[in-house]
């Protein structure tokens, strides 16, 4: 039987992780000739490459990413484990890494972070804002935010923040040299401004009212990958932007958005933090999302 030991995978983690031999020893405390001796070692049992080396960068084989996707999530529960074990007898401590889009990131800042980082000062949280539908487990975060639609069926999820509706929104001074769209069919005439995903995908623009539903695909001078630039775009006569209606309520009352179309808006289920369900969640998320739900019910009673 084949074996390898637990200091070599996570050596070979950390050399993935950074892309480069000097970074993980930086890392790890050890030496880059100690480093690639364990791989050689490795890769001679395993009998095969798992990076490919050149003077100026390391990147992993296919192999290599087979083993990295494969071995990274169990030392990642073994971790926790361990955590958790020792977190019974001290004060909770540990790390959690949340991918999330910006909204929802200023949304758990606003709500939910400083009260949580107070109560367990040894808890360190990262927030990776990013517009992608990420793998959260194959690219190595403990958790997601993302709308409760788009959260995939093996996760726990955890909803917070209310339904959002979504509606188009322009300058009054876009609208002094552009007539307002009547219906959405109306908007292939206007100029839009375009949301593309990391994918490449772009964003398209649904409609619904009394049960008649499109969606549009429009066109425009400009693509962001950014919903905030996109409102920003708009104040500035640039387009029509698609906007949740809670980030540009402010803009609507002072005038300097107009909501266009607002019968025909259609309203999505909220945000919520999800984990997988199938791997052990450090002690330090389970504890986060007790205080994302426990903000929640405390949220939906205030609104009612």
């Amino acid at each position: 039987m084949i074996r390898a030991d637990l200091p070599e995978l996570t050596a070979f983690i950390a050399i993935a992780e950074h892309q480069s031999f000097s970074g993980a020893a930086r890392v790890l405390g050890v030496s880059p000739s100690a480093l690639s001796h364990s791989m050689r070692n490795l890769e001679a049992r395993l009998e095969m490459r798992l990076f490919n080396r050149t003077t100026r960068s390391v990147a992993l084989t296919e192999a290599g990413e087979q083993l990295l996707q494969g071995v990274r999530p169990l030392l990642t529960d073994l971790t926790n484990v361990v955590n958790e074990v020792t977190s019974a007898r001290n004060t909770p401590s540990g790390s959690i890494r949340i991918s999330a889009s910006e909204s929802s990131i200023k949304t758990l800042i606003h709500n939910v972070v400083p009260k949580f980082l107070q109560t367990y000062p040894q808890i360190h949280i990262e927030l990776i804002a990013d517009s992608r539908l990420v793998d959260v487990v194959g690219e190595g975060f403990d958790a997601g935010v993302r709308i409760f639609d788009d959260v995939p069926k093996d996760m726990i999820a955890v909803r917070f923040g209310e339904d959002i509706r979504f509606g188009a929104v322009a300058s009054p001074e876009y609208l002094s040299r552009h007539a307002p769209p009547q219906l959405p069919h109306d908007l292939k005439e206007h100029r839009c401004i375009r949301f593309k995903f990391a994918s490449g995908a772009l964003f398209r623009w649904d409609f619904e009212y009394m049960g008649q539903s499109t969606s549009i695909d429009v066109d425009g001078p400009m693509t962001l990958d950014n919903i905030n630039m996109m409102i920003d775009a708009a104040l500035n006569g640039i387009g029509i932007a698609w906007a949740p209606l809670t980030q540009v309520e402010e803009d609507l009352r002072e005038g300097r958005l107009v909501h266009l179309l607002p019968e025909w808006g259609p309203t999505y289920p909220g945000v919520c933090l999800y984990y997988p369900a199938n791997r052990h969640p450090p002690l330090a998320l389970k504890l986060f999302a007790d205080a994302v739900r426990e903000w929640a019910a405390v949220s939906a009673t205030d609104t009612h």
